[in-house]
């Protein structure tokens, strides 16, 4: 059994580097696949997903080095299989981004049904039905993979039904080599995805965003490699900020970009909660004489507020004198954090709220979220305590964490693996940054 330790009440004072975009480094190793020639992928944080990333992208048979400071260089000019293994893809949702990249380049590609988290049903269908109108025969037989072939990628236009981070990526890869055009109408119009085009571009495609949600790709012949740099995790940063503020501490985090955080910024003026911007990052943490107002939330696609973000603003709430409402509009199932924040003291109510045409509202399937609830009442301030709890998932594992810093007492968090899959070294920097945390690795040392 792996575990954390924490014993809080210790605010979190100092320093600490934001890693590079987990969203990004995924895509960007499946995007060096659509060349020949050597990709270096700079600032890629070595989490365990990148980590599985990696792999497949070795068993597929490129040539892949990882170095100490943080870059991934891909040579793929011996690659020639172009199936995942079923264990291997299945392990994080990302995986589903070859599609894209090996149908585009090799004509053909077997990738399985996707894992990782599992956020709600997230459905892949959004992304099958894209490839199909491009031109790219896809089917699914229950073996549990996913197969494309196309000789030719004709282009042609689509509209997604609903947001999609990853589909809209593997849109983009799959189209880079069309005969023609590629639009995509109701593309994700997050900063992710745009600097995974700003890669594909220095590769040598013609990619570009013409409106907000409006995404157009012109077929080239052929790409070349790059050097690419990641840019910084917005949820890094986030659950840094709050982890500053719930503690009583003040963080510096380098790195941290004001134009990737204008709605969580502005959510925290509404909470009363400074933070300041300076040359090379921004400053979070309470003011003298500063308290958390209550706030009414509604998580949405970007340029809307993050729902990564949800679990640690919920936690943050915690603080707020007052009732604060934290409505989930992105994934039908996201609350499952709830129940362990109540075993250390919080006061969160589950509910739904009145929505016209829910159908519409919300950017999961209807169909899959009816039976859920979307929406949690915060009471506060509430003084948390400690507690033995179980992480069910990446953003809500952080949030537990931050949690138990600011909780009286000793905590233990199991399932700490999710956090592995987001964060690099996350006990040691905390610890860095005065948090009392140990990671158990022994089964029975609890």
């Amino acid at each position: 059994m792996k575990a954390f330790v924490i014993s809080g009440g210790n605010p979190l004072k100092g320093e600490v580097e934001v890693s590079g975009a987990k969203n990004v480094a995924l895509k960007a190793i499946a995007a060096a696949f659509l060349t020949e020639d050597e990709v270096e992928i700079k600032n890629a944080p070595f989490i365990d997903d990148v980590m599985a990333m990696v792999e497949i992208a070795r068993k597929l048979g490129a040539d892949v080095e990882v170095k100490k400071d943080h870059r991934i260089i891909i040579n793929s000019t011996k690659v020639r299989p172009v199936k995942i293994p079923l264990g291997m893809g299945a392990k994080l949702r990302a995986s589903s981004v070859f599609l894209g990249s090996l149908v585009s380049r090799y004509k053909k590609a077997v990738v399985p049904n996707p894992g990782g988290c599992r956020i709600g049903a997230r459905p892949i269908d959004r992304h099958i039905d894209g490839l199909r109108k491009i031109g790219i025969d896809v089917y699914y037989n229950g073996d549990g993979y996913f197969r494309a072939k196309a000789d030719i990628i004709k282009g042609g236009e689509f509209r997604f039904e609903k947001n999609t981070h990853t589909g809209t990526e593997t849109l983009i890869l799959a189209s880079v080599f069309c005969r023609g055009k590629v639009i995509l109408e109701n593309a994700a119009e997050e900063p992710e995805v745009d600097d995974l085009i700003r890669l594909v571009n220095l590769m040598g495609a013609k990619v570009k965003r013409t409106k907000a949600r409006t995404i157009e790709i012109v077929g080239v012949d052929k790409l070349h490699g790059t050097s690419f740099e990641v840019m910084p995790d917005r949820n890094e940063v986030v659950t840094m900020a709050v982890g500053a503020i719930v503690t009583n501490g003040r963080v510096f985090v380098k790195g941290a970009r004001e134009k990737d955080l204008k709605i969580f910024l502005r959510s925290l003026n509404r909470a009363g909660v400074g933070y300041e911007i300076k040359e090379k990052g921004i400053e979070f943490g309470k003011k003298e004489k500063e308290s958390v107002k209550p706030t009414k939330v509604t998580t949405n696609c970007h340029p809307g507020f993050m729902t990564d973000w949800q679990a640690p603003w919920t936690l943050l709430m915690t603080e707020a004198d007052g009732e604060s409402i934290v409505h989930e509009a992105v994934y039908e199932k996201r609350f499952s954090y709830v129940e362990e924040l109540a075993k250390m003291g919080a006061k969160i109510s589950l509910f739904n709220p009145k929505v016209e045409n829910p159908k519409e509202f919300y950017n999961f399937n209807w169909e899959d979220g009816e039976k859920y609830y979307h929406a949690a009442k915060v009471f506060g301030p509430t003084k948390l305590h400690n507690a033995v709890v179980e992480i069910s998932d990446l953003r809500a594992g952080a949030t537990l964490v931050l949690a138990a810093l600011a909780a009286k007492g000793t905590s233990y968090l199991t399932g700490i693996e999710h956090i592995d899959r987001g964060y690099e070294d996350f006990e040691k920097r905390l610890r860095k940054l005065g948090a009392k945390i140990r990671r158990i690795d022994k089964e029975g040392e609890l």
